[in-house]
């Protein structure tokens, strides 16, 4: 399982990046706690068929330990849905990137592990290579923008919750407690702020197969991937991986919408491959070269 971690971290990168259309096309019919209250229970009621055996290892800690990776979740879900609708798609992407400079210190704060100039440096090649890739307008601090930053802190604290609280619990049977929590905290919210979308809406066929991708793919098996691939990565360089998010939806668009490709995409691409390198290597193999001839001569 440690050999697919990074891989699971990519391929959720990946589900949430070309994603974004489909997401999109759906707030703009179902109101925001709706969406994310019917796309959690889906999630929930799905990964719970999966576990089948794994229930046996339930204990009643994973109530409290959803509870809290749920919250951070719901929360973040939430205010980047709700940035997006008052700021662009790119800055809502390089803005929500942010949470990777984060990770590291959050995760310091919490268990006094100190981030080291890699993650440090790959965090900051990587944020600015999402602003080349992701930002195409002059940067302006608008209600949008900040409640979009806000998502990143707490993008950046579900992944801290994550590393935490998941250490010798099944992360199946955690990740079912995680959605039931965010769709409780999303049921209750458009209850009481928000009006139920007409049943009509929820049962086109169109809706249907977005909603279905979303439940299936975005929600159980990204976020599922994600989990599963922290338990065997440190949170530094699993947020630095999963803020490719923006770059897969970005390259999407130009594969499949035939978007142009610039130089400054280019320089995005190159700028967040070499701080994923720096993030997984610390660039140990420079370092090999460099000490082999010292050893030679010695």
């Amino acid at each position: 399982m440690r050999r697919l971690a990074k891989p699971m971290l990519f391929a959720a990168a990946f589900i949430w990046g070309s994603s974004f259309f489909i997401m999109k096309g759906a707030v703009d019919v179902i109101p925001t706690f709706y969406l994310l209250a019917i796309r959690f229970t889906g999630g929930a009621a799905l990964l719970a068929l999966i576990c089948g055996r794994k229930w046996k290892r339930f204990t009643a800690d994973y109530l409290w330990r959803g509870a809290i990776m749920g919250a951070f979740l719901f929360l973040a879900y939430s205010v980047q849905t709700f940035g997006l609708a008052e700021t662009t798609p790119s800055k809502n992407a390089f803005l929500t990137a942010v949470y990777c400079v984060l990770v590291p210190f959050l995760y310091w704060l919490v268990a006094r592990q100190r981030p080291d100039r890699y993650n440090i440096l790959a965090a900051l090649l990587c944020i600015s290579g999402v602003g080349l890739v992701s930002l195409t307008e002059s940067f302006t601090v608008t209600r949008g923008d900040a409640l979009t930053l806000c998502c990143a802190v707490f993008y950046a604290s579900h992944i801290v919750s994550v590393a935490k609280v998941s250490p010798g619990k099944d992360i199946y049977i955690l990740t079912v407690f995680q959605f039931f929590w965010a769709a409780v905290y999303a049921w209750v919210c458009g209850l009481l702020f928000q009006q139920f979308p007409p049943v009509e809406t929820l049962l086109n066929a169109d809706m249907v197969i977005q909603m279905g991708y979303l439940i299936v793919m975005a929600t159980t098996v990204a976020l599922l991937f994600q989990n599963v691939g922290q338990v065997w990565s440190d949170p530094a360089s699993a947020s630095v991986i999963l803020s490719l998010e923006s770059v897969f939806g970005v390259l999407c668009s130009v594969i499949f919408y035939g978007d142009p490709v610039t130089g400054r995409l280019l320089a995005g691409f190159a700028l967040i491959f070499v701080a994923v390198v720096c993030s997984e290597t610390k660039f140990s193999f420079l370092r090999r070269k460099s000490e082999h001839p010292a050893q030679s001569v010695g």
